[in-house]
């Protein structure tokens, strides 16, 4: 090797020696370690924590470098030992080539942990009479409809993820939205399902095929009299090619005005009889006893909408069943706001709606369901802002958050708008359905001393 080399290389060893030391040097007066924006370059660095070997004894800090770029020590690697002191840490082996190193005293070995101490858990005690009422959406053949399976929602008897009450009777569901005509839509909503917006039949066979929708919910927004004032007569030839596209259980909406709604849902009734779909939706604002009437007449669901109300909800249902329907044939929809736009009112409401059902109220015994594409309205859904992150991902969770928060309350329906968003909701909610759930976690709760070491 050449005198130029090889004071080279002494000069990069001396280099890299000084910084270890500069860095020992900082550990021992400080009593705390704290690093930021720190780049050390080395092939490895290890801080190893030396307990006392004796109650009194002293705790040491060994710190192991495999520098980059320098002759490798003996071993491959530099050692420093530390004591730690009340004050800060002692450096005790001087980190300059020829230093004698001091001998650490022999630690004891740590005692084994013979056993944990196992207290038994026991679930809360809690009773409910009431229950809810089980809904079927859809009518086979053999039931004189023409859809190839049918969706029950409801029926269960303790509040929802009280999974130590038993399972769930029936899954929540989930429907993804179809629009009989073009509206505006949020960006990320219309990348996700491109050219087919403009076929509401393509667009709901996409929903079904690709994102597996349980059911559709089929807008009827080109009958509002201030966009097409699209005929009942027509939307309800819409509903019956719908009929014909798919064959899963769907629901039917209206556009909002009390009035076309319910001769819209009078013709839509008719050409779909005995194929219990759902209608929605009934309001206060509706002749009720008309719309009660139409739904009894042709076998379908009553869908019926209030304010995030309890009282409304009670006072609604109570109307619906005195006209004449039993409870296995209502939906009641509090109405989902936004999150961050009154979502925790909406959870409220139904939360209240849902604990009175099942403390005994038969007025309020009926699923609810979740309009989760409320979420859209939020504009930190849809606004291109980059400080928020971006759109293509901030939507759909919006939307899932928004969703995932009625779940919480009691939702048994949600109707939903991005399919990434409704995939999420769906895989919540079939997890929920595992059989096998409970026993896991009965099984790591006795056994959570296996926790820390547990790999999923």
């Amino acid at each position: 090797m050449s005198q130029e080399r090889r004071v080279r290389e002494e000069r990069r060893e001396a280099e890299a020696r000084k910084v270890v030391a500069d860095l020992l040097k900082l550990l021992s007066t400080a009593d705390r370690l704290e690093f930021e924006d720190v780049v050390i370059d080395a092939r490895e660095l290890t801080i190893e924590f030396i307990p006392p070997s004796a109650p009194t004894g002293p705790t040491y800090l060994k710190l192991t470098v495999e520098p980059v770029g320098v002759p490798q020590p003996p071993g491959g690697k530099l050692e420093f030992i530390l004591e730690v002191t009340p004050t800060g840490f002692r450096l005790l082996t001087p980190p300059v080539p020829g230093a004698v190193p001091i001998t650490v005293p022999p630690i004891a070995a740590v005692p084994k942990l013979v056993e944990f101490i196992k207290v038994e858990y026991k679930y809360p005690s809690l009773e409910f009479k009431g229950s809810i009422a089980e809904v079927k959406i859809g009518a086979t053949k053999a039931e004189g409809g023409t859809r190839s399976t049918v969706i029950k929602i409801g029926g269960d008897n303790k509040p929802p993820i009280f999974r130590f009450l038993g399972y769930v009777v029936n899954r929540p569901k989930v429907a993804l939205d179809v629009f009989d005509t073009t509206i505006p839509l949020p960006r990320a909503v219309r990348d996700a399902y491109g050219d087919v917006l403009s076929n509401p039949y393509e667009w709901a066979k996409k929903c079904i095929n690709v994102v597996k929708a349980d059911l559709i919910s089929f807008h009827l927004v080109s009958t509002d009299p201030g966009i097409k004032d699209v005929s009942p007569q027509e939307a309800a030839k819409e509903v019956e090619q719908m009929l014909q596209t798919i064959d899963i259980p769907f629901i039917v909406g209206g556009c909002g005005n009390p009035v076309k709604d319910l001769e819209t849902f009078a013709k839509v009734a008719e050409v779909a009889a005995n194929e219990r779909l759902v209608l929605a939706s009934v309001t206060f604002g509706m002749n009720i006893p008309k719309y009660v009437e139409v739904v009894k007449k042709f076998n379908h669901v009553a869908l019926a909408l209030i304010f995030m109300d309890v009282t409304q909800a009670k006072a609604i249902c109570r109307r619906l069943m005195d006209l004449g329907l039993s409870k296995d044939r209502i939906i009641l929809d509090p109405t989902t706001a936004a999150l961050g736009y009154g979502t925790e009112y909406s959870f409220s409401a139904a939360e209240r709606i849902r604990l009175a059902a099942l403390r005994g109220d038969e007025d309020l015994q009926v699923p609810m369901s979740c309009a989760a594409t409320n979420a859209w309205a939020a504009r930190e859904a849809w606004m291109k802002l980059d400080a928020w992150g971006p759109r293509e991902w901030r939507g759909p969770l919006w939307e899932a958050v928004t969703a995932m928060t009625m779940l919480l309350a009691g939702a048994d329906l949600f109707m939903m708008m991005h399919p990434l968003a409704a995939s999420i909701v769906k895989s919540v909610t079939e997890f929920m359905e595992k059989q096998t759930v409970r026993d896991v976690i009965e099984k790591e709760v006795s056994e959570y001393y296996s926790w820390v070491t547990k790999r999923y």
